[in-house]
């Protein structure tokens, strides 16, 4: 169940992402026109897409997390024997989280003290967009938490052990147990 609750919070972040990524587009391709043909614009769509960009890009880390798409090097732990890679695994993990426990707890201060400070442009809390750090930690967190779940309980493939996978590799979606 928890497995399937965060493919679907995933999904919806995927989404999410594409509609910051067409409301960007179209705010920034309306302004042009708008700054060339009418020699006017549209006085936020500066400020809203820089705001979309940020949530955008903090999104797109929470799907790239869940898919193993980020970037890294798996030259030494490819090398090692399976009960490395496990140790490997578990220790980055454990150091993995403590990252989303500093991230969250940063973005929160922040987020409670840019409460009452608004945007120049749009006027609104600048809470909402610090926010976009919480999110990333608590959702980084529990992806986290998911994928060493199903390493304690033997649903981990010895393929995920490595962090990384090539952009050309299709996502697993049941895997299978580590033998």
């Amino acid at each position: 169940m928890f497995i399937r609750l965060t493919q679907g919070v995933t999904r919806t972040l995927e989404l999410s992402i594409v509609a910051c990524l067409a409301t960007m587009a179209a705010l920034v391709f309306g302004n042009v026109v708008l700054r060339y043909a009418m020699n006017s614009g549209i006085t936020l769509s500066e400020e809203l897409s820089r705001w979309l960009f940020v949530w955008l890009t903090f999104m797109g880390a929470i799907s790239a997390l869940r898919q193993g798409t980020h970037l890294g090097s798996d030259t030494v732990v490819s090398r090692l024997p399976l009960a490395g890679k496990k140790f490997c695994f578990v220790v980055g993990h454990l150091l993995m989280l403590f990252v989303c426990y500093l991230l969250t707890v940063g973005s929160w201060a922040q987020v409670v003290i840019n409460w009452d400070t608004t945007s120049a442009v749009m006027e609104v809390s600048m809470a909402y967009f610090y926010f976009c750090g919480v999110v990333l930690g608590v959702m980084g967190g529990l992806v986290l938490l998911e994928s060493l779940w199903r390493f304690v309980t033997g649903r981990l493939p010895e393929s995920e052990l490595i962090g990384i996978r090539e952009s050309e590799e299709e996502p697993v979606d049941a895997p299978a147990p580590i033998k």
